[in-house]
C-alpha cells in the first residue's frame, strides 16, 4: 500500500514535525489533524524515537496506514493520509532541515514521561550522562555555527551553514529539538509553538524545562532566543491504543482488501484540550473535537488521576492478582473496589465544576471494560516511576495534609511496591528508566528498602512516617495475598 497504489488526494505539504511516531500519536493527533477542516493543508513528518523500524515501514506506505476504531460491538476502518513523512529519529539533518522550513509552523510530542529527562524538581536532570553529553556536543556544533542576529536574520550565505545542520546529531530528544530550533535561529524562520502530547502534569513546563534547560545550558543566545521565539503549549490528551498485532494487519487485509504493515488499533472516544499559543498558526483542530481552553491543570490532573491513575492501578494489582488486560481487572471485584476508592480521593481534590468527573468516571468503566480493546497490564506497568509520581504521589499528598489516610492512593503505590519486590525476587527485569536506582533500593535491607523506592518517586513522601506506614502495610496485604495464590 502506498500513495500510488491506493486512491487518496494529493500529500498535504509538511506544516507540523512530530517527534515520537508511535501509534498513540497515528490515533490522536494525526486523526485530529486528517479531521480537521483544514486539514488537506496540513502535512505531518513524523520522526521515530530510539528505533527507526516504524518509521521505515511507515515510509515505505509514503505515511499511510489503517486505523481502526474498535468499539463494543464492532470495527471501523479508516484509510489515514495526514502523515506525509515518516523519518528515523537519528536523522537530524532531516529533523534540522523540516524545523528551519518557514512553512513549519508547530512540533508535537509523543515522546513519553522519561524521555523529557527531568529531576525530581522538575527541572533538567544534568548530572544524566545522555544529557551531559548532548550538552558537550552542541557546544561544540554551535560554536561553529554563527546564529541569526539579536533582529532573526540569517548570517550571510558564506558563513551559514547546511540546513541540516552538524552531521553528528544529538542523542535525547531534547537535544535533537535544540538542535532542529538551532537551525531555525539561523534560518530566521520566526517563532513555532511545541506541542507536548506525553502523560505529563504541566507537561508545557515539562517541554519548556528540558528543551529550554538545555538550551540555556548550550549557549545562552540560544536560550534566550527560545525564550522569545517558541511558545510551549499544554494538553490533556486521552485515546486508549494498544499495541497492534498479527490479528490487526491479517484483518485490516481481509476487510479492506489490501496490505499494511502497520495499521493502529483505537477505541472509538478520543479527546483533546490544549492550551496555549501558536504564533506560526495551527489546524482547526476545533472542528474534528479539540477543544481550547486558558487554564489547562484541572484537564491534566482529571486525566492523569482517574484515567491514568485508575490504568496504574490495574496495571500492578491487577497483574499481582493474576490478570493480563484492563478489561480484565476491572472485572475483579477487589481491584474494582480499590479503583474507586482512589476515584473518591481523586475526585476530593478536583474542582466540583466544570470538569464532569462523575460523567467522566461513567465513561472510563465504560471503555476499561470494552474487552475487545486488549490492553496489556504489562505495557501499562512499564516506567512506573515516573508516572507514579504524577499520577499517585499527588493525591496521596493531599489526602495526608487534609487529614485523611489516603489509603487508595497509598495502595496504588503499595501495589507497585509489591509488583517490583516480586520482579526482583525472581529475577525478572524492570521495565523502568530507573530501573537501576530501584535495583539498588530492592537490594537493601528491609527496614531501608521501601523508603528507598518511595524516595524515588518524591523525597516529601520518603520523609513521611505515616505514608511509610500506610504504603508498608499494605504492601504487605500484596505480599500476604501472593502466599495464599502460590
Amino acid at each position: 500500500m502506498n500513495r500510488s497504489t491506493v486512491k487518496t488526494a494529493p500529500a498535504a505539504p509538511v506544516r507540523i514535525v512530530h517527534l515520537g511516531l508511535g501509534a498513540f500519536h497515528r490515533a490522536h493527533q494525526a486523526w485530529y489533524t486528517q479531521h480537521a477542516s483544514d486539514g488537506a493543508q496540513w502535512g505531518i513528518a513524523a520522526f521515530t524515537g530510539r528505533r527507526p523500524d516504524a518509521a521505515t515501514a511507515l515510509a515505505a506506505q509514503d505515511g499511510l496506514y489503517t486505523l481502526i476504531e474498535r468499539g463494543g460491538d464492532g470495527d471501523t476502518f479508516e484509510l489515514m493520509t495526514s502523515i506525509v513523512e515518516a523519518h528515523d529519529g537519528a536523522d537530524v539533518g532531516a529533523l534540522c532541515g523540516l524545523v528551519a522550513a518557514p512553512t513549519t509552523a508547530l512540533i508535537t510530542l509523543t515522546i513519553t514521561e522519561a524521555a523529557y529527562n527531568l529531576a525530581a524538581d522538575g527541572t533538567l536532570d544534568v548530572a544524566n550522562p545522555a544529557v551531559q553529553a548532548d550538552i558537550d556536543l552542541l557546544r561544540s556544533a554551535l560554536a561553529a555555527c554563527p546564529a541569526a542576529d539579536d533582529a532573526g536574520h540569517a548570517p550571510p550565505a558564506s558563513s551559514a551553514p547546511d540546513a541540516g545542520g552538524p552531521a553528528r546529531g544529538a542523542a535525547t530528544a531534547a537535544g535533537r529539538l535544540v538542535q532542529a530550533l538551532a537551525a531555525r535561529r539561523r534560518a530566521g524562520s520566526g517563532p513555532i509553538a511545541v506541542v507536548s502530547c506525553d502523560n505529563l502534569a504541566n507537561n508545557a513546563s515539562a517541554a519548556r524545562a528540558a528543551i529550554g534547560g538545555l538550551a540555556d545550558a548550550v549557549d545562552a543566545g540560544l536560550g534566550g532566543w527560545i525564550a522569545g521565539n517558541v511558545s510551549f503549549v499544554g494538553t490533556s490528551i486521552d485515546r486508549i491504543t494498544p499495541r497492534t498485532t498479527d490479528a490487526e494487519i491479517a484483518l485490516v487485509e481481509a476487510e479492506c482488501g489490501f496490505a499494511d504493515s502497520s495499521p493502529v488499533v483505537t477505541e472509538p472516544f478520543s479527546d483533546w484540550v490544549l492550551c496555549g499559543d501558536f504564533p506560526a498558526g495551527r489546524p482547526d483542530w476545533a472542528s474534528a473535537g479539540a477543544v481550547f481552553v486558558d487554564e489547562i491543570e484541572d484537564f491534566e490532573n482529571r486525566k492523569l488521576w482517574l484515567l491514568n491513575g485508575a490504568h496504574s492501578l490495574m496495571a500492578y494489582a491487577g497483574q499481582l492478582r493474576g490478570h493480563a488486560t484492563v478489561a480484565q481487572a476491572l472485572a475483579d471485584p477487589a481491584c474494582f473496589g480499590w479503583i474507586t476508592e482512589f476515584w473518591d480521593e481523586a475526585e476530593r481534590n478536583l474542582p466540583a465544576e466544570g470538569l464532569g468527573v462523575p460523567a467522566y468516571r461513567a465513561a472510563l468503566l465504560e471503555r476499561f471494560g470494552n474487552a475487545r480493546i486488549a490492553h496489556h497490564l504489562a505495557q501499562i506497568a512499564m516506567d512506573g516511576s515516573n508516572k507514579l509520581r504524577m499520577r499517585a504521589v499527588p493525591v496521596l499528598k493531599a489526602e495526608l495534609a487534609a487529614g485523611r489516610t489516603g489509603d487508595g492512593a497509598a495502595r496504588l503505590i503499595a501495589a507497585w511496591v509489591a509488583f517490583l519486590r516480586r520482579a526482583h525476587a525472581s529475577g525478572a527485569p524492570i521495565a523502568d528508566s530507573a530501573a537501576a536506582e530501584l535495583q539498588a533500593a530492592l537490594a537493601l535491607p528491609a527496614g531501608e528498602a521501601l523508603r528507598a523506592l518511595l524516595l524515588v518517586l518524591d523525597a516529601q513522601l520518603a520523609g513521611d512516617d505515616t505514608a511509610v506506614a500506610a504504603v508498608s502495610g499494605l504492601a504487605a496485604g500484596f505480599a500476604a495475598g501472593l502466599a495464599r495464590s502460590a
